[in-house]
């Protein structure tokens, strides 16, 4: 009997059997379908964050507060805990201090609500530098950014996200249009284009203000330097290491503090895209396990099936012995059964798995990312589980007598 021969046989004996077959090939199935699903949720999940960190700006370092010092900012009573303030943003302004930083941005965020006309609407207010639409890579999708002159002279005017300005003023063009945000009137001069969302939320949900009129006429803060955060731009992707290093000096010497117990954090792209995947990998990693014990479910249960398979099968075994079939060949007829319902198991998994992978993007928001060498690797692996689940029925089958199997009822 060839290897032809042996994979005819098994699947007319898988057929005779359907359901049993189905049942046995279910544990496989899910077990294939629920790693590629885990794994390409994390690989999808890593790509998105990847791309939402460098979507905030080429060659960018982000500096938050830390814990040691506290004061106060916000609008009408929010509070934020911060130990950053625009001196901070000064000092690393200047060529003389930090000769590889291209641009500084400190940013004063809290949630405000918004009246325009009869619309209303609550949205982050995010109070600014002009640089900040360069060190953030934001563009203007309508009219135009706010300038030093409008930071300069405290102006009252603002730069809506692309969500806000839909909610405010519907179809209607917001250039030129008034905006009330508690009891100040801003008038609207441009629309930034959409960004999509970020770790911290939406961020065409904002709207975006010079620092100076937020000072003077919003914030309630004890202290009308403080900051939530500032951003800063390296002069290219070279110089972002010596730009980190000079923006951690800098902001020692003036907070007096030292590196053991520094009240400020600085975080790079590439610090926050690894420490993204170092997360993401171990999330997928820990799903990824639960999941391959549904492999090792399936694999007992083909082995169970295939050993209730030879104790049904024993006067066939007992025949074909006594017709001159060699031990080998009853082995390998078991193990190519076994083989070939791991394969179908594998096969049926792999298509549930890209089902499942178009249905989940878009209720997820997250791209479930199916790699193909992945793939063949599941399918080698259902195979595998398959082949070493049947080895223990092959041998068992192998060994029985032949008078001994033909006398069985």
């Amino acid at each position: 009997m060839g290897w032809l021969e042996s994979l005819r046989t098994a699947w007319e004996a898988l057929y005779a059997r359907k359901m049993r077959s189905l049942l046995t090939m279910l544990g496989i199935l899910i077990g294939i379908a629920a790693v590629m699903l885990t794994v390409g949720l994390g690989a999808g999940a890593q790509t998105r964050i990847t791309q939402e960190i460098n979507s905030l700006g080429s060659n960018l370092i982000i500096v938050t507060p830390g814990t040691s010092s506290l004061t106060v900012s916000g609008i009408r009573g929010a509070t934020n805990v911060t130990t950053l303030t625009s001196d901070d943003a000064a000092i690393l302004s200047m060529p003389s201090v930090a000769p590889d930083i291209a641009a500084v941005a400190s940013v004063s965020s809290s949630r405000a609500a918004l009246v325009a006309g009869t619309s209303t609407w609550t949205s982050t207010i995010t109070a600014t530098s002009p640089d900040w639409f360069s060190v953030t890579s934001r563009t203007i999708s309508q009219g135009r950014a706010f300038l030093q002159g409008d930071l300069d002279a405290a102006n009252s005017v603002a730069v809506l996200g692309a969500t806000t300005a839909t909610e405010l003023y519907g179809t209607r063009d917001p250039v030129g249009q008034s905006l009330t945000v508690g009891n100040q009137t801003f008038t609207v001069i441009g629309v930034m284009a959409s960004a999509g969302s970020s770790l911290s939320g939406s961020q065409d949900d904002m709207v975006v203000i010079p620092r100076t009129t937020f000072v003077q006429r919003l914030s309630t803060s004890a202290n009308s330097r403080a900051v939530n955060l500032i951003y800063i731009q390296g002069r290219d992707a070279n110089s972002l290491a010596a730009a980190y290093q000079e923006t951690t000096a800098a902001l020692l010497t003036s907070h007096q503090v030292t590196a053991a117990n520094q009240d400020f954090n600085v975080s790079t792209q590439e610090a926050l895209v690894a420490a993204a995947a170092s997360i993401t990998g171990i999330i997928t990693a820990l799903l990824g396990g639960i999941a391959a014990i549904s492999l090792l479910v399936g694999g007992i249960g083909v082995m169970n099936i295939m050993l209730v398979s030879v104790s049904e099968r024993v006067r066939e075994i007992g025949l074909r012995k006594a017709l001159g079939a060699r031990p080998a060949l009853i082995r390998r007829q078991f193990l190519v059964e076994a083989g070939v319902l791991g394969l179908l198991g594998g096969f049926l998994g792999v298509s549930l798995g890209l089902l499942g992978a178009a249905i989940l993007t878009p209720i997820v928001g997250v791209p479930v990312t199916i790699s193909w060498s992945a793939t063949a690797m599941a399918l080698g692996v259902s195979l595998g589980i398959g082949v070493v689940a049947g080895v223990y029925p092959a041998s068992r089958a192998a060994k029985l007598a032949p008078i001994d199997a033909l006398r069985s009822e």
